[in-house]
């Protein structure tokens, strides 16, 4: 079995492929689209062959300014038999392939809420999750999808926060604060592998990298008279639309419900711009911010399952 990268001469059997979509991520349309904005490469995409036919196919995504993947988009056979191992030797050839210092890419499956009553959805995800976790990927964390419409009404605006603009040094001092006792799983694993300072740093470059507009970003602080800062907000976007970036209490104001003072800020901004739907993540072990999108009105409409590599 030989395993590379594709080349132009396997777009009919890509596509083909492709329209077996399964639990993938990856339509026709989003990898025409993805190929031509650069988040879908020739380099992030690989095949397994044997005597020059193809057996699977594996399709990485990633930032378009960035050198390496992010996640898998879709993993998809053509051969006869168990798929897994093929599937797991094309996920760890490409791990191999990375410096040792980039962070391991993920698996991110977009399922609906109700998946596991859905044994076809159950059939399709199961080979996929054991690949995974035999090339290393053995963290699962499930992520609650919300989404805010219009129509589903304006949360209120915080009166006992201020919110202010502020230069990127003071965003990477915030980040870091905020990463003290996160529930955020994405938060825990990047302390773990860079410490709080180089995670802090990572973020900001991350969102940096967003469509997101930077004057959106602010500050939160308390509206009385000691003015104390209590925690930050970032408004977003991302490829499909507005989303809800990041936002994060200070350790030392946590349980006091700020993040719903945050979310609202930031449901404000994007509404502002016209935004006609607001995405967010959140772990589903959070539950204090799934509390906040629950009492903001956001909605539910699906999870996102993450197989990752452990925190070292």
């Amino acid at each position: 079995m030989n395993i590379r990268t594709t080349v132009e001469a396997d777009l009919d059997t890509i596509l083909a492929l492709i329209e077996r979509q399964s639990v993938n991520t990856v339509t026709l349309d989003r990898y025409r689209d993805f190929v031509a904005d650069g988040t879908y490469r020739h380099d992030w995409t690989w095949v397994a062959e044997d005597d020059g036919k193809i057996l699977a196919l594996a399709i990485w995504w990633g930032p378009a300014e960035q050198d390496h993947p992010f996640s898998i988009d879709g993993l998809y056979y053509a051969g006869d038999g168990d798929p897994v191992p093929v599937w797991t030797a094309l996920i760890e050839h490409t791990l191999k392939s990375l410096p040792a210092d980039v962070e391991p890419p993920e698996y991110h499956f977009f399922l609906a809420n109700d998946w596991r009553d859905q044994p076809d959805v159950v059939a399709e995800l199961e080979p996929r999750k054991r690949a995974a976790e035999a090339a290393g990927l053995t963290d699962v964390t499930e992520r609650l999808r919300y989404e805010w419409k219009p129509a589903y009404g304006l949360p209120p605006r915080s009166t006992r926060l201020r919110f202010e603009p502020a230069d990127d040094e003071a965003f990477v001092d915030v980040f870091r604060r905020v990463s003290e006792g996160s529930l955020d799983a994405s938060t825990a694993r990047a302390v773990a592998r860079l410490g709080a300072d180089g995670a802090a740093r990572e973020e900001l470059e991350m969102y940096q990298s967003m469509p997101g507009d930077r004057s959106w970003w602010r500050l939160a602080y308390d509206a009385s008279t000691d003015g104390k800062l209590v925690g930050f907000a970032i408004p977003s976007a991302n490829a499909g639309g507005p989303v809800v970036g990041y936002l994060g209490v200070l350790s030392e104001y946590r349980g006091h419900r700020y993040s719903d003072d945050l979310l609202a800020e930031i449901t404000h901004i994007l509404a502002e711009t016209g935004a006609e739907q607001i995405r967010a993540d959140t772990d589903f072990g959070n539950v204090p911010m799934a509390r906040s999108f629950d009492r903001l009105g956001y909605r539910t409409f699906a999870v996102r399952l993450v197989l990752h590599v452990p925190a070292s």
